[in-house]
């Protein structure tokens, strides 16, 4: 008894969950809103599923009501599919694609009449859903493989594990339909965790940030090409040792804009224009702190030299790449 209360308690808490997380995604006004929303019917037409378990698994459930909610599961493929062209092209999703819901819509029409009996054709028409589902997860995955080589990199990962946890949920239902797994309510319990998981990533370190050059033309190939340019301009000018170099003045240099610089630093190394400068400033302040011509100089003149406009913002930024301070990378590396 007890069991099964915190088995219940688990799965409504994923699905209370699940119902915050798409009225947020509805309802927030920042990053792709079209993406965002693409994304909270993917997990509201799961959340609609889960809910029909949770429900049946305890109660008896009106068979129209359990088609309607079945009937959920036809959505979640093309707005999985919808998801990840709303993110990675630019071009809007055009209204023929919404044909893609025309089963959805069918099987919503037809649910007072679809056969829920637990015979045969209750479970032809079930395991056809499942099916539905199967093959939109592999466009997926397919659509996944050809854009990897073109996209950012933290953008593509957030996508797969968002089609990992569709696939992961539909394999465990896939399990219990067969019958290879026992215990009917353990999609529901997955489900919950898949969820949590998922708020905590969106919340905490979401695709909003990845999004914010969405709108941008610049291809992969540009992007690579304009850093490598960026690169052979530091190491051979040393930009890095001036502390005025700014993102702008940069930029300019490059004659391309300081959002397509930041765009250029964000997607190949994941650092943000300061970060990416300090990290020369400070490999150039490693070789001064070893080199015997430095060897009594104080830390001070080796940050302004490598550029540093103060030893605070010096200090904090060498010991945020390297875990220790100059003074002690100076010690643990000290020319005898």
């Amino acid at each position: 008894m007890i069991l099964e209360g915190v088995v219940l308690v688990l799965s409504c808490l994923g699905v209370i969950q699940a119902m915050f997380l798409c009225f947020y995604l509805f309802t927030v006004k920042k990053g792709n809103r079209k993406a965002n929303q693409f994304l909270a019917f993917v997990l509201l037409g799961l959340t609609i599923r889960i809910g029909k378990s949770i429900f049946h698994n305890y109660i008896e459930v009106d068979p129209r009501i359990r088609n309607m909610a079945i009937a959920a599961i036809l959505a979640v493929g093309p707005f999985l599919w919808f998801y990840g062209k709303a993110l990675f092209e630019k071009q809007p999703i055009s209204k023929k694609h919404y044909w893609h819901l025309l089963p959805f819509g069918l099987f919503l029409v037809f649910s007072p009449i679809i056969p829920n009996r637990g015979d045969v054709a209750s479970y032809i028409a079930y395991s056809l859903v499942f099916v539905h589902l199967g093959v939109y997860l592999g466009v997926c995955w397919k659509y996944i493989s050809e854009i990897k080589e073109e996209t950012e990199v933290k953008l593509l990962k957030w996508y797969r594990n968002i089609t990992i946890g569709v696939s992961v949920t539909w394999a465990l239902y896939v399990g219990i339909l067969l019958r290879w797994i026992p215990f009917y309510i353990l999609g529901a319990i997955s489900f919950s965790f898949l969820m949590y998981l998922f708020t905590f990533l969106l919340l905490k370190k979401h695709v909003f940030a990845l999004e914010k050059y969405s709108s941008s033309t610049m291809d992969r190939a540009t992007s690579r090409n304009t850093l490598e340019r960026l690169k052979h301009m530091l190491e051979e000018e040393e930009l890095f040792l001036k502390s005025e170099t700014s993102l702008q003045s940069v930029a300019k240099l490059l004659e391309i804009t300081p959002r397509a610089l930041s765009q250029v630093i964000n997607e190949n190394e994941h650092k943000n224009f300061s970060e990416f400068i300090n990290h020369y400033r400070i490999k150039k302040a490693k070789s001064l702190l070893t080199d015997v011509q430095y060897a009594n100089e104080k830390i001070a003149t080796i940050a302004y030299d490598c550029g540093f406009g103060n030893v605070t913002s010096f200090n904090l930024a060498f010991k945020s790449e390297t875990q220790i301070t100059p003074s002690q990378y100076r010690n643990q590396y000290k020319v005898a």
